[in-house]
């Protein structure tokens, strides 16, 4: 009861004392108070211009971290909104506290002086710290270290949105009503379908199907990430890293290919990369201690999108990479190759056989893998790459897509149906759908009706 009657007093002094008035302690207390709203206002300052400048390349980093800072600085931005009216009116109320605050310093410390005088006094001191301290230094910070501020910002934030809940979502439901009303929403979002319709318009005549395909290729290009298109770890083939320079040696020849990872008891400790051009020298020899040859594996999350991924491998020169979970298992590898598909088609070469993927029957039945991506599929068929996305859910080859549609796992000559397409099973080992028929079926006139 008497801290209550203490901080009662204390607003008592600050509202009505004259100038001049005011203790050392009371002073003190205010110089504080100021510096501590100057840091909340930086704070706020730099997270606007940090979360709302951050790339999805960031904030699908933000989304892979375990960090508690990266978790809600993940939260935050799936309610853009909210986030954007939490710090507009935290900023505003930190401000006016500033200004207030300045004001009863000034008042304490100056006495006798004209008040015009105070008054700018006050004003000029204000915006200054204000526009230096409180929005200038913290944005050119932010600009630079977008993703640390966010980081850092992040708990703080938080806090703030639970504070002024309330205010933010009358500010946001007020804007939603707003925009409504005026009809702001016009401008209707142009989805891949339409802009590949808009191709096949305007350069379909002109070009030949090859070439429109890559035109298709370069516009899905952003969108796709390392999972969609790299090789699971089950058709992996790797080295063991206590297996002997022969049995190494024959493997390579065996799998014919120029680069395999090496792993420490199962594939999910990759030790590195073996070339085997690197192997040439020593082709003859009984005994060699090829460990000396691995070179460093490169890893890359699964979600990373394959245009990011791209430049990373022309900066760095590489052509191989492997590819992770979220909690460091391999998931498969990745190739230059594998990129360079997505724009241009199948790239084949002496070694690949036409039958490994998928035989085309007629024009509208078509024999699969079940490992087959269904981008791969998709673009076979030459249809859409989101075709199936209302019901592929995380999934990312066909067999994923058939069990994703029937709710189970399918049996052999069982079918699966989703709009014109049928997908029928025709060959099942150790559990993996191994081969899957696919079957176009004509829309019939009703249906395009409905």
């Amino acid at each position: 009861m008497e801290s209550t009657e203490g901080d009662t007093n204390f607003t008592a002094i600050l509202l009505q004392a004259p100038q001049g008035t005011f203790s050392p302690t009371n002073v003190t207390i205010l110089i504080v108070a100021i510096l501590v709203l100057l840091l909340m206002s930086a704070i706020i300052a730099g997270a606007e211009t940090a979360f709302f400048s951050l790339s999805i390349k960031d904030i699908n980093y933000l989304k892979t971290k375990e960090k508690p800072g990266a978790r809600v600085a993940s939260q935050l931005l799936e309610h853009p909104k909210m986030l954007l009216a939490t710090i507009l009116v935290s900023n505003n109320f930190i401000n006016i506290a500033i200004v207030i605050s300045t004001n009863f310093l000034v008042r304490s410390a100056i006495s006798n002086i004209n008040p015009i005088i105070s008054f700018l006094i006050q004003v000029v001191s204000v915006t200054f710290l204000l526009v230096l301290f409180g929005e200038v230094l913290p944005k050119v910070y932010a600009t630079q270290n977008n993703l640390r501020m966010a980081l850092f910002s992040a708990p703080f934030v938080r806090v703030l949105m639970t504070v002024f809940h309330p205010i933010s979502r009358t500010l946001v439901n007020s804007t939603n009503f707003i925009e409504g009303k005026l009809g702001t929403k016009t401008n209707k979002n142009i989805s891949n379908e339409d802009f590949e319709h808009a191709i096949e318009l305007t350069v379909g005549h002109t070009a030949t199907r090859e070439e429109v395909n890559i035109f298709k290729g370069i516009l899905k290009f952003g969108n796709i990430s390392a999972k969609q298109v790299m090789r699971t770890r089950l058709d992996v083939s790797s080295i063991d890293y206590d297996m002997t320079f022969p049995e190494v040696r024959d493997y390579c020849l065996e799998v014919g290919y120029s680069r395999l990872p090496v792993y420490k008891e199962s594939l999910d400790h990759v030790a590195g990369v073996i070339h085997t051009k690197d192997l040439l020298p020593h082709i003859d020899k009984d005994t060699f201690d090829w460990h000396v040859l691995i070179r460093p594996a490169y890893f890359v999350h699964e979600s990373k999108p394959i245009e990011d991924l791209l430049k990373e491998f022309q900066q760095k020169r590489i052509h191989y990479a492997i590819v992770v979970d979220e909690f460091g298992g391999t998931s498969g590898i990745i190739t230059l190759e594998d990129i360079m598909e997505e724009i241009i088609g199948d790239i084949k070469d002496e070694f690949d056989e036409d039958d490994l993927h998928y035989k085309k029957i007629d024009d509208s039945n078509f024999i699969f893998e079940g490992k087959t991506l269904i981008n791969d599929v998709c673009r076979i068929l030459g249809i859409p790459s989101d075709t199936f996305d209302a019901v592929r859910g995380e999934s990312d080859s066909l067999a994923g897509l058939i069990i994703e549609i029937s709710g189970k796992f399918a049996a052999v000559n069982e079918s699966v149906k989703y709009e014109q397409y049928e997908f029928t099973v025709l060959a099942i080992e150790k559990m993996r759908i191994q081969r899957v028929k696919v079957t176009i079926h004509e829309i019939k006139d009703e249906e395009l009706n409905d």
